[in-house]
């Protein structure tokens, strides 16, 4: 991918937000009344009757009559809006485990088509601490307790639903990354100009069939008149572990410096602290997110504990050529997610299963 001569203009409208502006509303949330939950509750019984295999869940086989086109509004708001927004008032204690998930797939098909999150074709995630560290280059963060840092995932949008909040940290930051452009543009145009070029990201491991086990994509990427962008700081520097990766340039590292400055930068990002119930929506190419680090409780039935979705909306923005290299094809709705050799799809009803 060529890199541009000249950077974009500054970019304005609804995703060049400013985290304390954004904190200081709340018109991003949106919470779900006594007629929808039983909406969502009479489509996961009807679920159940049917005996389908949840990973051929389409729309259809869960009908929301009216809620449905609440959640086009809200996938409206996350792709080309605010990027984000926080749907509240799933009653997941009252459901337990099992019923919660079958509601977050029967809402996500709603929203887009499930995208494989790892290796082993998981299409429901499961981010709790594993008790394993990040310091193996095979362990993805969410899979620890540790803070995740400012970074994209590999789909178009990510949900994630709160069984469990932590007994103290683990909140959700966001940051814009139109934002980020914007401010990086005013105060360093040159880095800004660095962060379109190319640079080799980690894949931890997963690697699909004939590629390698980095990527190649500029954290900033101007398409279609759109900045979509694509980061994770700690598997860029983890991707120089591999042979035919050369060292970053000083120029790179101080580009990359800057971006992380302007990320963790409180007059940027925001917090939100998730209650059980919460499910979190964002737009992968116009934000980053972040959790704290946490303490967890020690019963292990009250253990942070966070469902996450991968999916990929029919009518998401296109993508510029070099993203197959991550996504591996470019076609709206079936696009991103993680593949390897041999692996299917599966839905694990358990952590680590």
């Amino acid at each position: 991918m060529t890199p541009p001569s000249e950077l974009p203009a500054e970019i304005a409208g609804p995703s060049a937000w400013y985290g304390p502006d954004v904190a200081a509303r709340t018109d991003w949330i949106h919470t779900l009344g006594d007629e929808e939950i039983a909406e969502i509750e009479s489509a996961v019984r009807g679920l159940g009757e049917s005996g389908l295999d949840p990973t051929s869940l389409c729309r259809e086989r869960f009908p929301l009559p009216s809620l449905a086109p609440r959640l086009g509004r809200i996938l409206a708001e996350v792709q080309t809006g605010r990027g984000f927004v926080l749907l509240r008032g799933l009653p997941v204690r009252e459901w337990g485990p099992r019923q919660s998930a079958l509601a977050f797939l029967g809402l996500g098909v709603h929203l887009g088509n499930f995208r494989p999150q790892n290796a082993q074709g998981h299409l429901l995630g499961h981010v709790r601490d594993q008790g394993i560290s990040s310091r193996d280059p095979n362990v993805r963060i969410y899979q620890t307790r540790e803070r995740q840092n400012y970074h994209t995932d590999s789909c178009d949008v990510v949900g994630l639903l709160c069984l469990n909040p932590a007994r103290s940290g683990g909140h959700s930051s966001l940051v814009s990354s139109v934002t980020i452009f914007n401010e990086l543009r005013r105060r360093g145009p040159e880095l800004a100009k660095i962060l379109f070029e190319p640079v080799e990201t980690d894949r931890r491991g997963e690697v699909p069939p004939g590629r390698r086990p980095f990527f190649r994509i500029p954290v900033f990427n101007w398409h279609a008149g759109l900045l979509t962008t694509i980061y994770h700081r700690a598997y860029i520097e983890s991707a120089r572990r591999f042979a035919d990766v050369p060292p970053l340039t000083p120029a790179q590292t101080a580009a990359l410096d800057a971006f992380d400055g302007l990320a963790n930068d409180p007059a940027l990002h925001f917090f939100m602290e998730f209650r059980a119930g919460d499910i979190q929506l964002v737009c992968n190419h116009s934000l980053l997110h972040d959790r704290t680090a946490f303490e967890d409780w020690p019963e292990p039935e009250r253990r942070r504990h966070l469902l996450r979705l991968w999916l990929a909306p029919p009518d998401a923005r296109p993508l510029p050529a070099v993203f197959a290299d991550r996504y591996g094809i470019l076609t709206p709705g079936n696009r991103g997610g993680i593949r390897v050799a041999g692996s299917g799809v599966t839905i694990p009803w358990e952590p680590g299963g």
